[in-house]
């Protein structure tokens, strides 16, 4: 028998019609053994996630100010799912729990954790199967940093020995019992340790598409389905922002070949999107599978002459950014110059600061920054193997007339990332988008 760990997120579990869904998609395939859980999250556009209500009530609660309005909410959207799911369950007594700990001396990630807490005992309620608590095996260091190999030994012996469970994503707890939580979105990662632990043949990750576009639908109108990609396809759109899947879900089920599959809970039937470690040999591998960006950039150029000749110049530059705790999104050496690309709202909080050191320790020829450019990744392992794909793009681009202020490719041939001005960002995706090999 096959074990499927399946993950659902919020939009999935909004309230008790989405819940009845679940109900049908699991009563379809007995595999489907394992289920996390994210919090409620918007029933309409206008709606407010239950996450983000707990966060008011903490930061109320923290400046000494009355959280019981935001609070009543978190209630009644628990409320209205067990009504509708004609379930009875101790809300009132893990509200009073919620209300106690805020007066006192609350805790962010407690608070803010308790959206997954209650939406899976719910779920695990309503579907007869058995709650378990990440706390006592999503396990973190005092650091807040996750202990992997503990937790999928303590996930592991949690869940083997059940039939059917329910697990709350997003967070766990150190050995002290403080609750950590992932960053939002954190729930996936949950599942993918799920699946790890257990070693199941598949994770399926379902939310409110059908599986990963090859490009933003704000800016290109239905755009493609992405049937297969690999692990490394899916880690770089998801970084560069297709939020389909949180990129650190990814690395878990990866490193023992896991296949994920997302899924849309409101179209059960559509495949969706595998994620594979190799593509089936049946089917076509596109030069291209996706693109996608981001804006605020600001890139950094740092000229001297000769710095590749041994001086240690672009060492001392990367500690510079080490020391600084500074994240870039890549950089770029060259005979007499260093480009790095960094967020813009990064670099504002030290960027004088930083100059004047780099200035202090590198005395470059010439030190400058432009801003407000947007970095695009043109995703696809094929994309420059006995293919013109990159050329397309960029005949794309000038053909449009947009600047093109920064290019990159790794040697692993995985992405070319582009750099262009802010407000070329939507015109260079539908260009580079035009290009794309997608069958009807």
């Amino acid at each position: 028998m096959r074990t499927v760990v399946a993950k659902f997120g919020g939009t999935s579990l909004a309230d008790a019609g989405q819940f009845k869904k679940i109900r049908d998609i699991v009563a379809r395939d007995p595999d489907r053994r394992y289920l996390v859980a994210s919090a409620p999250g918007k029933r309409f556009a206008e709606d407010i996630k239950v996450t983000d209500l707990l966060i008011k009530c903490y930061e109320d609660a923290a400046a000494g100010r009355s959280f019981s309005e935001d609070l009543a909410l978190v209630e009644s959207r628990y409320r209205e799912i067990l009504q509708g799911l004609d379930l009875t369950f101790p809300l009132a007594e893990e509200m009073a729990v919620l209300a106690e700990h805020l007066a006192g001396n609350p805790q962010k990630a407690y608070v803010e954790s308790r959206g997954e807490y209650l939406n899976s005992r719910i779920l695990a309620e309503y579907l007869g199967f058995t709650f378990v608590d990440p706390e006592w095996c999503v396990c973190f260091g005092a650091d807040g940093k996750l202990d992997l190999p503990m937790t999928r030994r303590a996930m592991g012996a949690a869940l083997r020995p059940l039939k059917n469970a329910v697990i709350a994503g997003f967070y766990g707890a150190d050995s002290e019992g403080n609750i950590h939580t992932f960053s939002r979105g954190g729930s996936d990662v949950t599942g993918s340790l799920a699946a790890c632990a257990i070693q199941a043949d598949l994770y399926e990750n379902w939310t409110d598409v059908s599986g990963l576009l090859a490009a933003d639908p704000r800016i290109i109108h239905e755009p493609k389905t992405v049937e297969y990609l690999s692990y490394r396809e899916l880690r770089t759109l998801s970084y560069m922002g297709a939020s389909v899947l949180h990129t650190d879900a990814v690395l878990p089920a990866s490193d023992l070949g896991i296949p994920i599959n997302i899924r849309n809970t409101n179209d059960p039937e559509n495949p969706g999107t595998m994620i594979v470690r190799k593509l089936p040999k049946d089917q076509k591998k596109y030069p291209i599978v996706g693109v996608a960006g981001q804006k605020g950039m600001s890139v950094i150029q740092v000229e001297k002459v000769m710095v590749s000749d041994g001086s240690g110049f672009s060492a001392i530059m990367l500690d510079i950014l080490k020391e600084r705790q500074l994240p870039f999104e890549y950089c770029l050496t060259g005979i007499d110059s260093i480009t790095l690309v960094i967020r813009s709202d990064i670099l504002a909080t030290c960027r004088e600061e930083l100059f004047t050191e780099i200035r202090d320790e590198l005395h470059p020829d010439f030190l400058g920054v432009k801003e407000n450019l947007s970095l695009i990744a043109v995703v696809g392992e094929k994309g420059t193997e006995a293919s013109d794909a990159n050329v397309r793009v960029l005949q794309a681009l000038t053909r449009e007339g947009i600047e093109i202020s920064t290019i990159n490719q790794g040697a692993g041939k995985l992405n070319l990332l582009i750099g262009t001005p802010e407000e070329n960002y939507e015109d260079a995706i539908r260009a580079i988008y035009a290009t794309m090999e997608m069958d009807d």
